[in-house]
C-alpha cells in the first residue's frame, strides 16, 4: 500500500493537493484526529483491504498536536509502514495574502494577526519539513502546474528532488524581481525594439527569437548560462534548497529577456529530475 501524509503550511495548497490525489485514485482523508492515525493505518492495511493508495491530510492546530503527530509517524515507520510525507510550502507574503483574501482565521494566530500565525506555524513544522520526502512550493505555481508535479511524483513515479526551478524574464525598468536568486542582464545584446517590424512583437514570436539568437554573443551566453545553472542545481539540492528563481532581464522585459528565458527553459526542461517552470513577468508591457 502506498501511504502519503499531506501536510505543510496553512494556505500552502494541502486541500488542493488532496483533491488532485483523489482524482488519481488515492483514498483521501483530511483532518483525521491524531489519536486515530495509528488505528486508521491499521484498518486500511488489513489483509483483504481494497485500498491500495491512501493520502492523509494533517493540519497543525497547536504545538503539542504536531509534536504528537511527528512522534506517531516515526512510530509507524519503525513498525514498517512505508509512509511518504508531502509538504506544501509557500512564501510568507503569499500565505498572508491568501489568508486575507479568504478571510479565514489562521489556526495559530492567537492574537488574530495572520503574520504571527504563519511564523509560529513555520517554527512548529520545522522538523516535519526537514524530514519530508517531497516539498512543493506553490508560491508561483499555477493549478495546472501543481497537478503536473503531483502526477509526475505519484502517478509517473519519477525520481524526485525537492528543487523547483523558475526561469523568469523581466524588464529592469519595472524593477528586479524580489524573489530572484540569480539575476542576469542581457541588455548587452542588440535591441529588437528599434526595428520597426519587430517592435510590436515579443520574444515569444519566432521573428524576434531568430533575430536575438542570430548574434554569436547570445549563443555563447546561453551555453555558459546553461552550464553554470546545471552545475549549481545539484549543489543547491545538496544544501536543501527547494526553490531557485533564475531571472533574465532586459530593458522592458519584452524581447531579449523573453527570447533567452524561452531558450534556457528549452535547454533545461528535459535535463534533470528537478521541477522547472517558465514565467514572463513583463511580456505584456512595452519596451524590450
Amino acid at each position: 500500500m502506498r501511504f502519503v501524509v499531506v501536510t505543510g503550511m496553512s494556505g500552502g495548497g494541502k486541500s488542493t493537493a488532496l483533491k488532485m490525489l483523489e482524482d488519481t485514485g488515492f483514498y483521501c482523508v483530511d483532518n483525521l484526529p491524531v489519536s486515530l492515525v495509528e488505528k486508521f493505518v491499521e484498518l486500511v492495511s488489513m489483509p483483504g483491504s481494497e485500498v491500495s493508495k491512501v493520502a492523509l491530510g494533517l493540519d497543525v492546530r497547536s504545538d503539542q498536536f504536531f509534536e504528537d503527530t511527528t512522534r506517531i509517524l516515526e512510530q509507524l515507520k519503525q513498525k514498517g509502514c512505508k509512509l511518504e510525507i508531502l509538504f506544501m510550502e509557500a512564501d510568507e507574503n503569499v500565505l498572508i495574502k491568501r489568508y486575507k483574501e479568504s478571510r479565514r482565521i489562521h489556526p495559530l494566530a492567537m492574537d488574530g494577526r495572520v503574520e504571527d500565525g504563519v511564523r509560529r506555524e513555520r517554527d512548529v513544522l520545522g522538523t516535519v519539513r526537514r524530514n519530508a520526502d517531497y516539498v512543493i512550493d506553490t508560491t508561483n505555481l499555477l493549478t495546472r502546474e501543481l497537478k503536473e508535479e503531483l502526477h509526475r511524483i505519484f502517478v509517473g513515479n519519477e525520481e524526485y528532488n525537492s528543487l523547483m526551478v523558475t526561469v523568469m524574464s523581466f524588464g529592469f525598468k519595472h524593477g528586479i524581481p524580489a524573489d530572484a536568486d540569480l539575476v542576469f542582464d542581457v541588455r548587452f545584446l542588440p535591441n529588437p525594439f528599434y526595428i520597426d517590424e519587430l517592435k510590436p512583437k515579443t520574444g515569444n514570436d519566432k521573428e524576434v527569437q531568430d533575430y536575438v539568437m542570430s548574434f554569436r554573443e547570445a549563443e555563447v551566453f546561453m551555453e555558459k548560462l546553461t552550464d553554470m545553472i546545471q552545475f549549481l542545481i545539484p549543489n543547491y539540492v545538496k544544501e536543501g534548497k527547494y526553490r531557485l528563481v533564475a531571472a533574465i532581464g532586459c530593458t522592458g522585459g519584452k524581447h531579449r529577456s523573453v527570447t533567452l528565458a524561452n531558450e534556457l527553459y528549452r535547454r533545461m526542461k528535459d535535463q534533470g529530475t528537478y521541477g522547472i517552470k517558465l514565467y514572463h513577468r513583463d511580456v505584456a508591457g512595452t519596451g524590450s
